[in-house]
């Protein structure tokens, strides 16, 4: 092994360490035992949208997407208006929401593929303050539930990526929350549901929703991301939902 010269000065016969180099190998510790990211989840051509659904889009009264709007192979998209389509265009069974149903499939499969998952106890989320990372329900089915406030802290890389597995579904009760901190990005931040997803009133949710049936959004929940829905419907009720900017891909929280 190769030997390291480590300066030191020598007091009363005993060999002295500079504090100033003690002091600055002591701070680069914490880093060697950080929890390592996983690598994000490649979106495909479903990440140039907000809302994409198979079935069905349903709004009720002034929803707001911000970004792309898809629908295949379904033909019905409802409550446009009254709801608004801005930064986007309405892509209702046609060639882009195909290709991007196809790459969303890829997509699913892969976040659902990863192994190796930190247990998350009773999969209840709220309250808790999670570094990057995998995490899954350790029971059967594996459902996510949210009460109350989940906190991701990045530790300060904004490259930082959280992917959330259910086998069944995540549902995030009135008024729960998602809170960034420390760099954590909302476009780094992937939902993978195994049945359908839940964002009950009043709720503040980050990340891209990638569910196997369909997504709820009840009254005036919010989403920082995108709510992708493989083979039903997307239902809303006066929400806004601001997908990451297409250009930069991940432009941070809205």
């Amino acid at each position: 092994m190769k030997n390291t010269f480590v300066p030191t000065t020598v007091r009363n016969g005993v060999k002295r360490i500079p504090l100033g180099l003690v002091l600055a190998v002591t701070a680069i510790l914490p880093c060697l035992d950080a929890t390592a990211s996983p690598a994000p989840v490649d979106l495909g051509s479903s990440s140039n949208f907000a809302v994409l659904a198979a079935s069905t889009v349903t709004s009720t009264g002034g929803t707001i997407v911000d970004g792309n709007l898809g629908l295949s192979p379904g033909t019905a998209v409802v409550g446009f208006p009254p709801g608004t389509v801005t930064n986007g265009t309405i892509h209702a069974t046609d060639a882009p929401a195909a290709q991007a149903q196809s790459d969303l499939t890829i997509a699913y499969n892969d976040a659902a593929g990863r192994t190796t998952p930190t247990t998350v106890a009773a999969g209840l989320l709220g309250g808790l303050t999670l570094t990057p990372g995998l995490y899954k329900h350790p029971g059967s089915p594996t459902s996510l539930g949210l009460t109350g406030t989940l906190t991701l802290d990045a530790q300060g890389d904004p490259n930082a990526v959280w992917i959330f597995q259910s086998d069944s579904t995540v549902i995030a009760e009135v008024n729960s929350s998602v809170v960034l901190t420390n760099g954590a990005q909302a476009c780094n931040v992937f939902w993978q549901v195994g049945s359908s997803a839940t964002l009950r009133t009043g709720v503040i949710f980050k990340g891209t929703i990638m569910a196997l049936a369909s997504v709820t959004l009840e009254t005036g929940a919010t989403l920082d991301g995108r709510v992708l829905a493989r083979n039903g419907a997307i239902t809303l009720d006066n929400n806004i939902i601001r997908a990451p900017d297409r250009r930069r891909r991940c432009r941070g929280t809205i």
